[in-house]
């Protein structure tokens, strides 16, 4: 039903994007150690929801199908299948990074961004370029366990988070397509988050928070 756009030239504009801003970081004042450790605890809110004794985060750097988000329902079904576990005993988060921030874009954004088209995603009912999120609501077709999409996962408690440096870097790298300027595709991506989703500083560091949190690691994509 679909693929990823791993071509060299995608990713070498994506990295070229990624490597101005780690520049732009880099220019930077570190901020003195003291001063950090007075951050608060609970400044990350999307690890409010990672309460579970046990616990997984599954890492997309990629579309993959929709199986980030199928490798997080196997997870909760075979943890209180298997080991009878109660719900509030499991805990899983989907970091969403790099081009899989898609699984958690509304469709308003796959249409006027072309999303489809750009990762080559097919939508199963009119095998044309995908223009609306075949991974939120699904719909029968749309992926393999429709159970799985990512709004009845984000009912049953899993924690979505979206890198919020893809956001901007994509966006801004898709803006021409659709006519706008790259400060009006960044507000357009930013508020087409579907609901329930953390926009996280970076995919990466959410991945390494989750981590700090307790979570076993998962790569997804």
């Amino acid at each position: 039903m679909s693929r990823d756009d791993g071509s060299p030239s995608a990713r070498r504009a994506f990295i070229g994007s990624i490597a101005a801003g780690t520049l732009a970081l880099a220019a930077m004042p570190l901020v003195p150690a003291a001063a950090a450790s007075m951050a608060p605890p609970d400044d990350d809110p999307w690890l409010k929801g990672l309460k579970g004794k046990h616990k997984q985060v599954f890492d997309a750097p990629a579309l993959n199908a929709g199986f980030p988000l199928m490798f997080a329902a196997t997870y909760l079904n075979t943890m209180t299948e298997h080991y009878k576990l109660a719900v509030n005993d499991i805990s899983a988060m989907v970091v969403a990074r790099h081009f899989g921030v898609g699984l958690a874009l509304n469709d308003a954004v796959w249409k006027k961004y072309a999303l489809g088209k750009l990762w080559n995603v097919t939508d199963p009912a009119t095998k044309a370029p995908a223009i609306r999120n075949i991974f939120y609501k699904s719909k029968a077709g749309d992926m393999m366990n429709i159970d799985a999409s990512a709004d009845k996962l984000l009912a049953k408690g899993v924690v979505i988070g979206v890198c919020g440096l893809a956001i901007k870097v994509i966006s801004e790298m898709t803006a021409a397509g659709a006519g706008v300027k790259p400060a009006v595709a960044l507000a357009d991506w930013t508020a087409g988050v579907i609901p329930g989703a953390f926009v996280l500083p970076s995919g990466v560091l959410g991945v390494a928070k989750a981590q700090e949190a307790g979570c076993t690691y998962c790569f997804a994509g």
